[in-house]
C-alpha cells in the first residue's frame, strides 16, 4: 500500500479509492490513476516489484474486493485508517517526526523530480492543474543546475571571460585583452 502510495503520488483519498479495474495486469502494466481535488488522471507505468506485489494481493484477496485495499473485515479502507496505518508505521521506523500520508506524494515529487525529471512531466504526473503546485519539488532539488554547462562552450571562466572580452575588443572597444592574454 505504502509502495503504491509513493511510487505513483497518490493521494490518501485516491489511494483507499483504488479499484482492481484501474490496474492493468497486461503486457504495459499500467496504473489508471484517477485524481481527486479536480487533478488532471493519468497512466503510469507499473514496475515489476509492485506488479509481483499487486499480482499477489489480487490472488490472495479473500472475499474478492472491487478495492485494491481493504482491511482484516474486507472492508475497504478509509483515510483515516491509512492515516492510523502510516502513523504507527512511521513510530515504529523511530524517526522522530510524525508521520503522514500525504507525505508519501511529496516524497515522490521530491524523488522525481532530484532524478531530474521535467517539471512539465512531474504536473502531469502528479496530475496538478496548476504549475505552481509542481514548482515546489524543483526549487529544492539539488541537482537542477547539474548540466548547465555541459554544453556550453567553455567552462573555464577565465577563458570564457578572455574570448568575451577579445570579442569586445574586435568590436572596437574593451582592453582588458591586454591584461589577461
Amino acid at each position: 500500500m505504502i509502495l503504491v502510495a509513493f511510487r505513483h503520488g497518490l493521494r490518501a483519498a485516491e489511494l483507499v479509492d483504488l479499484r482492481w479495474n484501474q490496474v492493468d495486469f497486461g503486457r504495459n502494466a499500467a496504473l489508471h490513476v484517477r485524481r481527486a481535488k479536480s487533478g488532471t488522471p493519468s497512466t503510469h507505468p507499473i514496475q515489476g516489484d509492485e506488479l509481483r506485489a499487486l499480482r499477489q494481493l489480487h490472488r490472495e484477496q479473500d472475499p474478492p474486493s472491487s478495492f485494491v485495499f481493504v482491511t482484516e473485515r474486507a472492508a475497504p479502507f478509509t483515510t483515516s485508517g491509512f492515516a492510523r496505518m502510516i502513523e504507527r508505521v512511521g513510530a515504529t521506523a523511530d524517526l522522530g517526526l510524525k508521520v503522514h500520508p500525504h507525505m508519501l506524494r511529496h516524497a515522490c515529487g521530491y524523488a522525481l523530480a532530484n532524478a531530474g525529471h521535467d517539471t512539465r512531466a512531474l504536473q502531469a504526473y502528479l496530475g496538478h492543474k496548476n504549475i505552481q503546485h509542481t514548482v515546489r519539488y524543483t526549487e529544492l532539488a539539488p541537482r537542477r543546475f547539474k548540466d548547465f554547462w555541459r554544453y556550453c562552450y567553455s567552462t573555464q571562466p577565465l577563458i570564457a571571460f578572455r574570448d568575451q572580452v577579445g570579442t569586445q575588443n574586435e568590436m572596437g572597444g574593451n582592453v582588458m585583452r591586454r591584461r589577461l592574454g
